[in-house]
């Protein structure tokens, strides 16, 4: 098995191939190379395996898959150092110690894994030594615990889930937070690694923990965005000024991150999305992706929700509706018919 440079001695599998060391010192030596894969180099994915890249040794090799091709060759081009294309996802597997994974939807991670896992041959027919699996995906909590299952009854690896917040804009600067799940063996290992592409880990409980934490917080933010606009409205159609409005709530007990950072209406946060048309941000479609992920999780595990399904059908409207589709989850506000 191949030796990592440390810096602390510190065992981070319980059972199986053993590796010393959780934290890497960057030095230059060229006897110590350890590999990386990374799949999912979508618009958040991208700029995340840029900063990892930036952060490993040079000496390390970081293998990148994607199914747009265009995709992974701009990246090689941009990074050539160090980065090798892979045909597919059980490449990545085989030749990495190392997998993150950054993919849009449940079913996109679960097949994904599938490939990966299945055979389950990977110490055999690849770098013999047990895998971490880090899925920054939001996807729903069955499913990941699902693939964590595949990972962990094969013997080939440990996997957590670690969703993140900061959007690409976070994910450009390497400030994004991950919240994760996992056992508390591999709780250091995984920190340092998505330090090198956030600015906070928050570690939640056992795996499954990071998506509850996630979607639970994103069900609050798609719900204050909502009523952030119909507070706004309401105000602005009594003759209050906006940014005297939006002032008043923000030192008052109705402040929230809708109110304060993403004000909905244009104008009022100088460079939000609403002042630009909506533009950029956080995608009206993915809030209510997470929304409904968030609904459905809540229901399997017999939680009342007494706004939820409203809230959605607001998010569908919108989504569907030619002026607000595509555009900043802001646009609610246009939706309901706030006053631009």
């Amino acid at each position: 098995m191949r030796t990592i440079r440390t810096i602390t001695s510190l065992r981070w599998w319980s059972s199986g191939v053993l590796r010393q060391g959780s934290r890497r010192c960057f030095s230059s030596s060229h006897n110590h190379q350890a590999t990386w894969g990374f799949i999912g180099l979508g618009r958040m994915g991208f700029p995340m395996a840029k900063n990892l890249r930036a952060k490993l040794p040079s000496e390390d090799t970081l293998f990148i898959q994607d199914v747009n091709k265009e995709a992974t060759a701009k990246f090689l081009e941009e990074n050539p150092e160090g980065v090798r294309i892979a045909e597919n996802p059980r490449e990545v597997a085989e030749k990495s110690e190392i997998v993150i994974t950054v993919l849009p939807e449940p079913k996109h991670v679960e097949s994904v894994y599938q490939q990966m896992l299945e055979p389950a041959t990977l110490l055999k027919n690849g770098t013999p030594q047990k895998r971490l699996f880090i899925d920054c995906s939001t996807i729903d909590p069955m499913t990941s615990q699902s693939v964590a299952k595949l990972a962990d009854s094969t013997e080939q690896g440990r996997f957590i889930d670690a969703p993140m917040s900061g959007g690409v804009v976070g994910a450009q600067a390497g400030t994004l937070t991950f919240m994760i799940g996992a056992a508390p063996d591999v709780v250091e290992r995984a920190t340092e690694i998505l330090s090198m592409m956030g600015r906070r880990v928050l570690h939640l409980g056992e795996q499954g923990s990071g998506l509850h934490g996630k979607l639970a917080n994103n069900y609050l933010l798609a719900l204050n965005n909502i009523a952030t606009a119909e507070a706004m409205s309401m105000g602005i159609k009594w003759g209050l000024d906006p940014k005297a409005l939006a002032n008043m709530i923000n030192i008052s007990t109705g402040k929230c991150w809708p109110s304060e950072v993403n004000n909905p209406v244009p104008g009022v946060i100088e460079g939000s999305p609403a002042s630009r048309g909506y533009e950029g941000g956080f995608g009206v479609g993915l809030a209510n992706k997470d929304l409904k992920l968030a609904i459905q999780a809540a229901k399997e595990s017999g939680v009342n929700l007494a706004l939820g399904d409203r809230a959605k059908q607001i998010y569908d409207a919108a989504e569907a509706d030619p002026n607000c589709k595509g555009k900043d989850f802001s646009v609610i506000y246009r939706y309901l018919g706030g006053k631009e």
